[in-house]
C-alpha cells in the first residue's frame, strides 16, 4: 500500500500569492505533499519560507484580502464519502471542518485565546458548535479534555481566564481545545517556540502521547531542528516558498541532499560541542586586570498594591541575594526559565531597575554616585535586546540610531561620528551605504547587527545581551554568535549573556550561572556546569534540550514534578536564602530546598 493510499490529507501544486505595493508574489510555490494517518509530518524552514502560510491555506485562514490560493488542491479524505477539496469551500462549509476534522494550535496562546472569556466558556463554545451535546455534557467533555493534557484541578481551571495561567498552561489549554473534538488532522504551528525549554519538552511529550491515543495525524511546523528530530516521521524542508527536500527523518539528518538542508543542520547549536573548548588567550587574559563588573547581594523587589486604600499587600521577590563578577574578555551566561529573575538582574546592572545591594562597574559603586557620575559609568555598560525591531526607533535612520549614544555623551564632531558609525557598520558585517536606511528595510539578522553596532559605539567594557539571538533563525543566530565572539577577541569586551537556550549558552559562555526563583542555584565554568551539573534544576534544563539527531530521540522528556512556584509573597514573608557551597574548583552549588 502506498503513502497516497493511506493519506488523510494531500496537497497538489499549491501556490499562495500575496498582493503588495509591487503587485502579487508567490509566498508558497507549487507545493505538493501527503500526510498519512497517524503520521507526524514536520515542515521545517526559516522565517519567510512559507511554512505558516501553508498551514493557513489548509485551514482557509489566509489574511484577507491580501493573500489567496492562486492554484492547487487541498484534499481531505472523508472515509467512504470521497475527498473534499478544501480550496473550493466557502467560509460556511469550512466552519464545519475546522475544529471537527482539522484543528490548529498557534504559536502564541495568549493572542489565540480570548482574554475576556473564561477557559471553560471557550472550550464548551467550541464543543457545542460541533456536537449535539447539552451544556452539562459539553462542560464534562471540557473537564475531560483538560485532564487529558495533564492540567490539575480541571474543574476550577474552567473558571479562570487566560492571563491567570502560565505560558505552558495556556498552550495546554490550546491543545485541549484542539483535541476536544478528536480531529483527524492537527496542525501545530511553532507550538513550543514561545515556551521555556522544560515546558517545551512537556508539551512535545503531551502531543506525542495524545497522538498515540487518538491516532491523530500531525503537521508540525517549526524552525527548531531539535524538535524535528524528536517528533517527526517525515520531514519537508522549505525555503522561499518552495520545497527543497523531502524524506524520512533519519534520511534528512543522516544523508541530507540539498545544500540548504546541510547548512541548516550545520548551524544548529548542540550540547557538547563547546565543552572542553578553550578560548584563545590574549594580552587581556594574561594581565588579569580587575573585574569589569561585580554584583554583591543584589535584591530587586516590586510592591503590589490592593484593597480600597491601595496599600502594599504582596511583594514580588524578583532577585534575591544574587552575587557574581565578570572579568574583561569573559562571557558569563545567566540562564533560567521565564520569571527566574535573569532579565531583572540585567536591568539593575544597566541602571534600569531600582535595587538594593552593591553593583560595582569599573571599580565604582553605582549606589553612591550622582546623576552625572552615573551617566559617565553607564558608558561602560550597554545592552542588546531580544527584539531588534522593537528596540530600534522606526522613524530614525539606522546611522542616526547608532550615532545617538555618541551624541548623548557629546563624543566627537558630526563628521567624526559618521566616520565611526560607518566603520562600525563595516565591522559588524553591514555596509556604510546602508546608513540612510530605516529599520524596516533590514532583515531580522541585519537589525540585530545594527543593535550590536549601537552597543559598541561607546566602546563599553560590558555588553549585556538579553536573549539577543532567541528571535533569530538558526543560521542567522549562528552568524550573530560568531560575530559576538569575534568582537570579544578584538575589543576585549565582557558579555553578560542572558538566555534560556542551553545549547546556545554552551556555545558562547566561559562561565555559567543558573537562576531559579530569583536566586543562583549553580555557578561554575562552562565545562563544570555542562559536564557535571550538580543541581537538579540545572540537570533538568540540560536534559530538556531537544537533540538534533533522531538516533538520540528520547522516549520520555524531562518533566517538572510541579509548576515552578510564584515569586510573589505576602508582605513580611521572604524566600529561604540558598547558600552556595563550593564542590571543587570554584564550582558553586546550592543545597536543595
Amino acid at each position: 500500500m502506498t503513502l497516497a493510499d493511506t493519506s488523510i490529507l494531500s496537497i497538489a501544486n499549491l501556490s499562495v500569492s500575496v498582493r503588495g505595493e509591487d503587485g502579487e508574489r508567490d509566498v508558497v510555490s507549487n507545493l505538493s505533499l501527503t500526510l498519512a494517518r497517524g503520521e507526524t509530518l514536520c515542515i521545517a524552514g526559516e522565517s519567510g519560507s512559507g511554512k505558516s502560510m501553508t498551514a493557513l491555506a489548509i485551514m482557509q485562514l489566509l489574511p484577507q484580502p491580501a493573500a489567496r490560493i492562486s492554484s492547487g488542491m487541498i484534499r481531505l479524505r472523508d472515509g467512504n464519502r470521497g475527498d473534499t477539496d478544501l480550496a473550493t469551500l466557502d467560509e460556511r462549509q469550512m466552519r464545519r471542518i475546522r475544529g471537527d476534522r482539522i484543528a490548529m494550535i498557534f504559536q502564541e496562546p495568549m493572542t489565540s485565546l480570548n482574554p475576556v472569556l473564561s477557559i471553560g466558556r471557550q472550550l464548551t463554545e467550541s464543543i457545542e458548535a460541533h456536537t449535539s451535546l447539552s451544556a452539562a455534557q459539553a462542560r464534562q467533555r471540557a473537564v475531560e479534555s483538560l485532564k487529558a493534557v495533564r492540567i490539575s484541578e480541571a474543574e476550577s481551571r474552567l473558571k479562570q481566564f487566560p492571563h491567570e495561567l502560565s505560558g505552558g498552561m495556556r498552550q495546554r489549554v490550546m491543545i485541549a481545545m484542539a483535541l476536544a473534538l478528536e480531529p483527524d488532522v492537527l496542525i501545530a504551528d511553532e507550538p513550543t517556540t514561545a515556551l521555556d525549554v522544560t515546558v517545551q519538552g512537556e508539551v512535545l511529550e503531551l502531543l506525542r502521547d495524545l497522538q498515540r491515543q487518538h491516532g491523530t495525524s500531525v503537521i508540525l511546523i517549526t524552525h527548531d531542528m531539535g524538535v524535528v528530530a524528536e517528533m517527526a516521521d517525515r520531514v519537508i524542508v522549505m525555503r522561499d516558498g518552495r520545497m527543497v527536500e523531502e524524506g524520512t527523518t533519519s534520511d534528512i539528518f543522516a544523508r541530507p541532499q540539498a545544500d540548504y538542508t546541510r547548512e541548516l543542520l550545520a548551524a544548529v547549536p548542540r550540547i557538547g560541542s563547546g565543552v572542553g573548548r578553550q578560548k584563545s588567550r590574549n594580552a587581556i587574559d594574561v594581565l588579569k586586570p580587575a573585574n569589569v563588573a561585580e554584583v554583591n547581594d543584589l535584591h530587586v523587589r516590586f510592591d503590589l498594591r490592593g484593597g480600597i486604600f491601595g496599600q502594599v499587600t504582596r511583594r514580588v521577590h524578583a532577585v534575591e541575594g544574587v552575587s557574581f563578577s565578570i572579568a574583561p574578555n569573559e562571557t558569563l551566561a545567566l540562564v533560567g526559565e521565564s520569571g527566574c529573575g535573569k532579565s531583572t538582574t540585567a536591568k539593575a546592572l544597566a541602571g534600569l531597575a531600582p535595587y538594593s545591594g552593591d553593583i560595582v562597574i569599573g571599580g565604582r559603586n553605582l549606589s553612591g554616585l550622582g546623576r552625572d557620575e552615573r551617566k559617565a559609568v553607564r558608558r561602560d555598560v550597554q545592552m542588546i535586546f531580544q527584539d531588534p525591531f522593537a528596540s530600534l526607533d522606526p522613524r530614525m535612520r539606522v546611522g542616526d540610531l547608532v550615532a545617538e549614544p555618541l551624541v548623548i555623551h557629546g563624543i566627537a564632531s558630526k563628521d567624526e561620528r559618521r566616520e565611526r558609525v560607518a566603520a562600525l557598520f563595516e565591522r559588524v558585517g553591514l555596509s556604510a551605504d546602508q546608513l540612510e536606511l530605516y529599520p524596516h528595510e533590514f532583515s531580522g539578522g541585519q537589525r540585530q547587527r545594527v543593535c550590536i553596532a549601537r552597543a559598541l559605539a561607546l566602546r563599553p567594557k560590558l555588553i549585556i545581551a538579553d536573549e539577543s539571538v532567541s528571535a533569530l533563525d538558526v543560521s542567522v543566530q549562528a552568524r550573530v554568535l560568531d560575530l559576538l565572539k569575534e568582537l570579544q577577541r578584538e575589543f576585549g569586551v565582557a558579555y553578560l549573556f542572558i538566555s534560556h537556550d542551553m545549547a546556545v549558552v554552551e556555545n558562547i559562555s566561559d562561565r555559567v550561572a543558573v537562576m531559579y526563583l530569583g536566586q543562583i542555584v549553580e555557578m561554575g565554568t562552562r565545562d563544570q556546569v555542562f559536564s557535571n551539573p550538580r543541581h537538579p534544576y540545572t540537570r533538568r534544563l540540560i536534559d530538556a534540550v531537544p537533540v538534533p539527531d533522531p538516533a538520540q530521540r528520547r522516549t520520555r522528556f524531562a518533566r517538572l514534578d510541579q509548576e515552578i512556584p510564584s515569586a510573589t509573597r505576602r508582605v513580611g514573608e521572604a524566600p529561604l536564602k540558598l547558600a552556595l557551597n563550593d564542590v571543587g574548583g570554584g564550582h558553586l552549588v546550592a543545597a536543595e530546598s
